[in-house]
């Protein structure tokens, strides 16, 4: 709810696409057509900055990801999986939606 249903006039409406597992979002982000990824980087069993990191080492022209931490001194976490932006909790939606912003207009170019 915090990015809303358009990010800018610039950029297309928001359209979420929801993983339940790991292979699943490997999957989806695999078979393509996405500006930006969310993650949770708290998720379990697997966490969003695992996944993070993976994706960035396997997946060709990976798209700009942003991972949701538990708290902002996860940063370095963030950092460890390759992240291109992160968000702590509690999120700040204007934090979150301009680093949203911010990603898929340097996807887009």
């Amino acid at each position: 709810m915090a990015i809303g249903k358009r990010l800018a006039v610039d950029l297309p409406p928001v359209q979420w696409t929801e993983c339940a597992t790991p292979a699943a979002v490997i999957s989806a982000v695999d078979n393509g057509g996405f500006d930006v990824l969310v993650l949770d980087g708290e998720a379990v069993p697997a966490g969003g900055m695992g996944v993070c990191r993976q994706l960035k080492e396997e997946i060709f022209e990976c798209p700009p990801i942003l991972v949701l931490t538990g708290r902002p001194q996860d940063a370095w976490l963030a950092t460890w999986s390759r992240a291109d932006a992160a968000v702590p909790h509690p999120l700040d939606p204007r934090a979150l939606a301009e680093a949203v912003t911010v990603l898929a207009r340097r996807r887009r170019g």
